[in-house]
């Protein structure tokens, strides 16, 4: 048999295409710092690795996975989510090889994501790499309820091999519904005992890395889906209750994506501006508290006087004066915060 799923281009899903290539051409034509790539992927490294496994129940906290990541010890947490999490980072790191290339994705490929993802966590019950020989069951895990009921394992080895031929036959359809279709696929096939929503949301995006969409690694789709985990597995069972039409999943999927490449537009443009602003300010001439300063307006819009102090490191008096200084320069402008607050603000000209 031949997978042939089933879907139809929304406005919805057109719409947000078009949105997700204009930040795909504004990334490949934007000049900006590659230190700034640099700490963008790292950051975007580390939400992804946080999310996507704090989705499937790691306990770590944002900072405490950051400081996983970063190679601190941090005291007090569970070691498989710690192993989990950097399992996680390999995958990614696995992947990242994978930029650009053509060679079609195999099912060795997946059962190695499986692999690296769930190797020595939880005592070795995924059976890293293998696919499951048992029933397995999607649970809601609050009730105990079973919402899914995947198909029995004897069927697992055929199901993989039409979906992984699909996959590389897939002509002229969109490389992110292809990336989409494949993450809801392998979650419905669910081919593993465990691990199987990590290894989806992978690999979904080893085909946008593989395909010229990786975005300069800057996307990380798992906070999208870990901020209302509800609707998140609303539109994956949505599917099998419109008879494996994959739509709404898609519409779903498509404006995640929408949304990241959007925040990330925003971030580009935002470091384009401090760019052009901090190039002005050094033909001016400042101190490095106003440069400090500055840069902070920049990242968070406006600035008084006692932030001032804080990030700069300054008494009350030098930073009035500082801003001040700034005012006389026709660099900032002086607010109040409101009629009735006489609190008062400093934000760029």
């Amino acid at each position: 048999m031949v997978l042939k799923p089933k879907f139809i281009i929304t406005t919805k899903i057109n719409k947000a295409l078009v949105e997700i290539e204009r930040v795909r051409g504004f990334l490949d034509a934007v000049k900006l710092k590659d230190d700034w790539f640099s700490d963008m992927q790292k950051q975007a490294l580390i939400f992804e690795s946080h999310y996507s496994t704090h989705i499937e129940g790691t306990a770590l906290t944002l900072e405490q996975a950051r400081s996983i990541l970063e190679g601190e010890k941090v005291k007090g947490v569970n070691r498989d989510d710690e192993r989990e999490l950097l399992n996680y980072k390999k995958a990614m790191d696995f992947i990242s090889k994978h930029l650009g290339k053509n060679a079609p994705i195999r099912e060795g490929i997946v059962r190695e994501l499986h692999k690296i993802l769930v190797k020595g966590v939880r005592g070795g019950r995924a059976d890293a790499g293998h696919y499951r020989k048992l029933q397995n069951y999607v649970v809601n895990s609050r009730t105990g309820e079973i919402i899914y009921t995947p198909p029995n394992a004897y069927k697992i080895p055929q199901l993989m091999r039409e979906f992984v031929d699909w996959l590389n036959m897939t002509g002229d359809t969109s490389p992110v519904l292809v990336a989409g279709i494949s993450q809801f696929q392998l979650v419905h096939i669910h081919p593993f005992i465990d691990g199987n929503g990590r290894t989806a949301r992978i690999l979904s995006a080893l085909i946008l890395y593989k395909t010229g969409y990786d975005f300069k690694r800057l996307f990380t789709l798992s906070e999208y889906y870990d901020k209302d985990r509800q609707c998140y597995y609303s539109a994956i069972q949505q599917v099998r209750k419109n008879k494996m039409d994959l739509t709404g999943w898609l519409e779903y999927f498509v404006d995640g994506l929408r949304v990241q490449m959007e925040e990330i537009r925003q971030k580009g443009e935002q470091l384009i501006k401090q760019d052009a602003t901090l190039y002005k300010i050094k033909q001016i001439g400042l101190n490095m508290r106003q440069e400090k300063a500055i840069k902070y307006i920049i990242k968070n819009v406006k600035i008084h006087v006692n932030e001032y102090q804080s990030i700069t490191h300054c008494i009350r008096r030098t930073a009035q004066r500082d801003l001040n200084d700034l005012i006389e320069k026709k660099i900032i402008k002086e607010i109040l915060k409101s009629q009735t607050d006489p609190t008062k603000y400093y934000i760029l000209l």
